[in-house]
């Protein structure tokens, strides 16, 4: 088993100049900045050389400051803690404010992982409905009637969970609205920002959320896995609450998160994800139009319309027949995308695909609709 150790030293992705259209990569790609500290601080739990027993109060490099003043005003909340992605920083609200027993009302379009943490949480989960295809979308109201029914079977609702924007459809829900309803309700409202913090402008106090996660690795040009999870000061003062065990340790952070180069990455890329943040609505209308060229081709977009992100799912019959004859079946879209340089869509989807257009140039994108129409026109349909 040990004979050949060679595979494991030649560890490359093979897409260097290439065009990257995966949604889960496009907002975490790194800045120069970021790759500079990569390279600085790759080595182990190199961050804890400067630790005197609390990560988020190092002066140098000064994860203080971005920790409790830099990242606080950016999300609009008292209190942050860098975690470990954004499921971690939802699991860690859950748990500290929930008790066992207690239901969590998620949208209908809420991703995996929100089940996860309030099942490990050992919480009740009811779902909001998302409307039919194509739309999917998700009704404000559907928060008031789903914590009604939660309320109507005895339980305690402790906590509402809104995925702004949800990682299938990229659908993005009147935050505001639904905040309305669930204080109306007495329920704490979190927003699953994975898709959002970094890549537009979102603020929890102005969307009138209590608590707020992002990715680190999916939108803030860092190296993952990597999140952040945001409080007001009463709840912060709950979840961040520091051990009987151990005093000047957290709790729920299990006393230290990221020890190594990927807080550094977030920090180098900040100043560039603040100023990107600022030029959300071209990236929309970047989005809306390449939608419509798709759409053209026969590709047909799901969820919001008129588009109001850089996440599209598209369905596409005629990608899907072109599949049922040519070589390769299934796996041919993959590789006639990969054969131009084209990466992101999953290999074996044909009749239905995520991608993103975040921070890709008109010339990128028009790259790319090419590939598609070129494909198209040249493979026979079953």
């Amino acid at each position: 088993m040990l004979d050949n150790l060679n595979k494991f030293t030649c560890l490359k992705r093979g897409t260097a100049g290439a065009i990257n259209i995966d949604p889960l990569q496009r907002g975490g790609v790194l800045t120069p900045e970021a790759r500079e500290a990569v390279l600085e601080w790759a080595d182990g739990y190199s961050v804890c050389d400067f630790c005197t027993g609390a990560m988020n109060k190092i002066e140098n490099p000064p994860i203080k400051d971005f920790v409790h003043q830099a990242l606080p005003e950016f999300l609009e909340v008292d209190q942050v803690r860098i975690t470990h992605g954004a499921r971690e920083g939802m699991f860690a609200a859950m748990h500290a404010l929930c008790e066992k027993g207690e239901t969590v009302v998620a949208d209908g379009n809420a991703h995996y992982t929100t089940l996860l943490a309030a099942e490990l949480a050992g919480l009740k989960v009811e779902l909001t409905p998302a409307s039919e295809k194509p739309d999917y979308r998700v009704d404000p109201q559907g928060y008031k009637e789903a914590i009604e029914r939660a309320k109507g079977r005895g339980e305690k609702v402790g906590m509402a969970v809104l995925t702004y924007p949800d990682g299938n459809y990229g659908n993005l829900v009147d935050a505001k609205a639904v905040s309305e309803i669930c204080h109306r309700e007495d329920v704490h409202l979190m927003l699953n920002g994975a898709y959002s913090v970094g890549r537009m402008p979102v603020g929890a106090r102005c969307l009138g959320a209590d608590l707020i996660v992002g990715s680190g690795h999916k939108s803030m040009a860092s190296s993952g896995p990597i999140g952040v999870l945001g409080a007001t000061e009463e709840l912060g003062t709950k979840i961040f609450r520091r051990s009987k065990l151990v005093p000047n340790k957290e709790l729920e952070m299990l006393g230290c998160t990221l020890r190594g180069a990927g807080i550094l990455t977030m920090m180098a890329s900040f100043p560039h994800v603040v100023e990107r943040t600022k030029c959300w609505d071209e990236e929309v209308e970047k989005a809306r139009w390449f939608a419509n060229e798709m759409e053209k081709l026969g590709m047909t977009l799901q969820g919001d319309r008129p588009h109001n992100h850089d996440l599209m799912f598209f369905k596409s019959e005629v990608l899907y027949e072109i599949s049922q004859t040519a070589k390769k079946g299934r796996y041919f879209l993959y590789r006639e995308l990969k054969k131009r340089k084209i990466f992101g869509i999953k290999p074996g989807l044909t009749r239905q695909f995520k991608l993103s257009t975040y921070l890709l140039a008109r010339e990128e994108l028009e790259t790319v609709l090419a590939a598609f129409e070129e494909i198209v026109a040249t493979h026979p349909k079953a």
